[in-house]
C-alpha cells in the first residue's frame, strides 16, 4: 500500500461564500465524512500558512494585499462567482499552504502521494484577477514551488469539467510546465480550445481536450489511457499534479457531462499509473455533496492501491 498524505485544516470552512452559494462549507464537511471510512490508512498533514511572497510566485506582488484588504473591511464580491468573507483570505492562504506541505512531505519522502482537501479552488485565479469562485492559483503556486525544491519538470493534469484558464495561462510561454486539461467546451470560462497549445518556448506544452455537453466514461477512458500516457513519457516530469475538480460529474448540478463515480476512477487509475513519481491532487470544484464524497474517497483509495 503507498503512503498517503491527507490535508485538510478547518479554517477551509471559514470561507463563508454566502447562503446558497454552490461552494459551500458543506464540501469540505461532506468529504471528510467519506474520507472518515478510510482514515485509519492515511498520514493526516496540516496545511501551512503561506506567505505574500508565496503567493507573489504566481500572482502580482500587490494582490493579496488587495485580497486582505478586502477581506478585512468585511468581505464583497471579487467578481459575480467569487465572494471573499472576513475570513477567506486566511482560508485562501492556507489552501496554496497546502501545496507547499504537500511538496516539502513529498520531497523528504514522507508520503508517497498527496491529496489536499483545500478550499477556496484555484485553477481560474489568475495573474491579478479571482475568478470562478478561485482565489489564489493553489496548483500552479505549488508547481512553482516545487520547481524550488528541485522537481524541474511538473506535469499538471486538470479533469475539472471547467477548464482551467488561472493555470494555463501562468505556464502558457513555459517549456518546464506541461498544463493538460479535459474539460467541458464551449462552457465557463470559454478558453480551452485545441488551438491553444502555448507560446514561444511554452509552445506544445499545453495540451487541451474539449470534450461537448454528454461526454460520458467511455470517452474519458480513451484520453486518459491513450492520449495522456504517451504526452507525459515524452515529457518526463520528476513529480505531477492533478486539479481533481469532481464537477464532471454526472449528478453536478453545474454542469453537463455525464461521467459516473467509477468512471472517475478510472481517470484517476489511469493518472496514477503513467509514471511512478510523486503525485499532488488538490481539490477544485464539484458541487453535489454524496457525488464529491465518494469521488473523492475513491480517488485516495485508488492512491493507496495503483
Amino acid at each position: 500500500m503507498r503512503k498517503v498524505g491527507y490535508i485538510y485544516d478547518d479554517i477551509y470552512l471559514k470561507h463563508d461564500t454566502g447562503e446558497g452559494h454552490p461552494e459551500s462549507p458543506q464540501r469540505l464537511i461532506a468529504i471528510n465524512e467519506y474520507v472518515d471510512l478510510i482514515k485509519d490508512k492515511l498520514i493526516f498533514i496540516k496545511p501551512r500558512r503561506a506567505t505574500a511572497q508565496d503567493v507573489a510566485m504566481i500572482h502580482d506582488p500587490y494582490y493579496p494585499q488587495e485580497i486582505m484588504d478586502l477581506c478585512s473591511a468585511g468581505g464583497t464580491y471579487l467578481d459575480p462567482d467569487t465572494r471573499c468573507s472576513v475570513f477567506s483570505y486566511e482560508a485562501a492562504l492556507y489552501a496554496v499552504g497546502a501545496g507547499l506541505e504537500a511538496v516539502d512531505r513529498l520531497k523528504k519522502g514522507e508520503v508517497e502521494r498527496v491529496f489536499a482537501a483545500v478550499r477556496p479552488p484555484g485553477h481560474h485565479a489568475e495573474y491579478s484577477k479571482a475568478m470562478g469562485f478561485c482565489i489564489f492559483n493553489n496548483i500552479s503556486i505549488a508547481a512553482r514551488y516545487a520547481q524550488k525544491k528541485g522537481y524541474k519538470k511538473v506535469f499538471i493534469i486538470d479533469f475539472d469539467a471547467h477548464h482551467g484558464n488561472g493555470t494555463q495561462k501562468a505556464f502558457y510561454e513555459d517549456d518546464t510546465v506541461f498544463y493538460f486539461s479535459t474539460h467541458e467546451y464551449p462552457f465557463y470560462p470559454g478558453t480551452g480550445s485545441k488551438e491553444e497549445k502555448g507560446k514561444g518556448k511554452g509552445y506544445g506544452y499545453t495540451y487541451n481536450v474539449p470534450l461537448p455537453a454528454g461526454t460520458g466514461d467511455d470517452v474519458y477512458e480513451k484520453v486518459y489511457s491513450e492520449e495522456l500516457p504517451p504526452l507525459i513519457e515524452r515529457f518526463d516530469p520528476d513529480i505531477i499534479m492533478v486539479s481533481a475538480g469532481y464537477d464532471l460529474h454526472m449528478d453536478d448540478p453545474l454542469t453537463y457531462l455525464e461521467v459516473t463515480t467509477e468512471g472517475i476512477g478510472k481517470i484517476v487509475e489511469n493518472i496514477l499509473k503513467t509514471k511512478d513519481v510523486p503525485f499532488l491532487f488538490m481539490l477544485e470544484g464539484g458541487y453535489n455533496l454524496i457525488a464529491l464524497g465518494e469521488s473523492v474517497k475513491l480517488t485516495i483509495e485508488k492512491m493507496l492501491q495503483v
